[in-house]
């Protein structure tokens, strides 16, 4: 496994289950889509932060660069942002008691050599909690600075079902100052309106 750190937890890994392993820079992050990705091979990546997965603080450390994990689900390409690797360590999988359930993202339990006991994380269930944040949800950007740049700023939702004219539209927005959020038909502006407070649709 790959021992990680969020927010001061550890958590394990599965290597098997990953596909890189990278520290980004800030900088090379960018948003598409109202979603941040980083270029990997020519692809763009989305990228989540761990610390919304497990409903923990509100941003990550800020500290640069982003740690981020690969994975995927065969299909899609995740980018899962850390706070920290801590190195390979070989565990033994214990089976959490019964009496608890499924615990979402978690699939065992695990005793380090000095005695302390993680949690082992199940990428599967990892995946579907991202497809769940990705439809339903509003995505953190990692690094921490994100809310206080946006502060007093009008806020626009755009809804338009092409992508062109989205991100057209976003950035001409966005060079007159506004604080500019995507929505990609009319459900999804909807789910926009209902969760979030715009000046103007």
């Amino acid at each position: 496994t790959l021992l990680i750190e969020i927010d001061r937890e550890k958590y394990a890994m599965p290597l098997t289950r990953i596909e890189r392993i990278l520290r980004v820079p800030f900088a090379d992050l960018h948003v598409i889509e109202n979603r941040q990705v980083f270029a990997l091979n020519g692809e763009n990546i989305g990228i989540v932060d761990a610390r919304q997965l497990f409903q923990s603080a509100d941003h990550q450390s800020g500290a640069d660069p982003c740690h981020l994990l690969v994975f995927s689900d065969r299909i899609n390409r995740f980018g899962l942002a850390v706070d920290r690797f801590l190195g390979q360590q070989d565990l033994v999988a214990h089976p959490l008691d019964p009496r608890l359930g499924k615990i979402e993202n978690i699939s065992a339990g695990a005793i380090m050599e000095d005695g302390e006991p993680l949690l082992i994380l199940d990428v599967d269930d990892l995946v579907r909690s991202i497809d769940q944040l990705l439809t339903h949800g509003r995505l953190r950007k990692v690094g921490g600075e994100g809310e206080e740049k946006t502060a007093g700023r009008k806020r626009i939702l755009v809804v338009d079902d092409s992508l062109t004219v989205r991100e057209v539209e976003r950035k001409l927005l966005e060079t007159r100052g506004y604080e500019v959020a995507v929505a990609v038909d009319g459900m999804d502006g909807w789910n926009n309106l209902q969760g979030g407070s715009f000046d103007l649709v």
